[in-house]
């Protein structure tokens, strides 16, 4: 793993593999860059890949005090250390701070945001009680337990879905860092979607959503295609919030198609 460091001083981590043009991969909550080894060696034949660890897991630092505004400078310093025009690629929370990013990278090639969870007015699931109760699985040492509750009534994937991160490689690595989705939620809930702050954006972008992904997923990716007027959205057909493990062909096919579009 290589380093940077971000603007607070925290060691950032990235595995960089693959070549051609550079892809920078942002994970989303509990996962770390093994996050996106079911797609990655499409993207190894097409990109230099570079799949970070967020702060808090993996070989990446971390601060006692959380802020997403952060994680956002952790994503630019990564970007800012590639010499050549970026793609970057965020999926759920990892894509709220791709977004974020995005606006102080005017040099950013591509844009391709997988179900970021922006809060919309009307979809948002009552949370508070949960993460409550998530928080004194976690004072418990029930990780596991507190993992399951964050993605199954919080993050709200379907059965399949949950199915298929359990029987995934990075599982435990999931549950280590179960911790994490307290503070990241917390964020979450907090961030304020001014679409003003985004007038501006002209980076192509890709939306990707599931077509059986929870509604507020589904809102916010129409909340985006709004807002982000060199923006399109493509469907994955029968997936939700976690395609890369049960359907990683869609994904693949969906980036590597808006990749081929963008270089034109």
């Amino acid at each position: 793993m290589e380093t940077v460091e971000s603007t607070d001083g925290t060691p950032i981590a990235f595995e960089r593999t693959g070549a051609g043009p550079p892809l920078v991969l942002v994970h989303g909550s509990t996962a770390d860059h093994t996050r996106w080894d079911p797609v990655l060696p499409a993207f190894e034949e097409r990109f230099t890949v570079y799949a970070l660890d967020r702060r808090g897991r993996g070989a990446s630092g971390d601060t006692p005090a959380y802020e997403m505004e952060r994680e956002v400078e952790d994503v630019v310093a990564v970007v800012e250390s590639i010499a050549d025009p970026v793609t970057l690629l965020g999926h759920s929370y990892g894509a709220m701070c791709a977004l974020e990013a995005a606006r102080r990278l005017p040099t950013l090639r591509a844009l391709v945001l997988y179900e970021p969870p922006i809060p919309v007015a009307g979809f948002e699931p009552d949370s508070e009680e949960t993460l409550a109760e998530i928080t004194v699985l976690h004072e418990r040492g029930e990780n596991k337990e507190a993992l399951v509750r964050f993605l199954r009534d919080i993050a709200e994937l379907p059965p399949f879905e949950l199915d298929a991160l359990r029987s995934a490689p990075n599982w435990p690595a999931r549950v280590e860092a179960a911790h994490t989705v307290i503070r990241e939620e917390r964020a979450r809930t907090e961030y304020e979607f001014d679409p003003a702050r985004f007038a501006e954006l002209q980076t192509p972008t890709l939306l990707l959503v599931g077509t059986e992904t929870a509604p507020l997923h589904a809102a916010a990716a129409d909340a985006l295609g709004d807002v982000l007027e060199n923006s399109r959205v493509v469907l994955l057909e029968g997936q939700a919030h976690a395609a890369m493990n049960t359907a990683p062909e869609l994904v693949i096919d969906a980036v590597l198609t808006f990749d081929e579009e963008v270089s034109v």
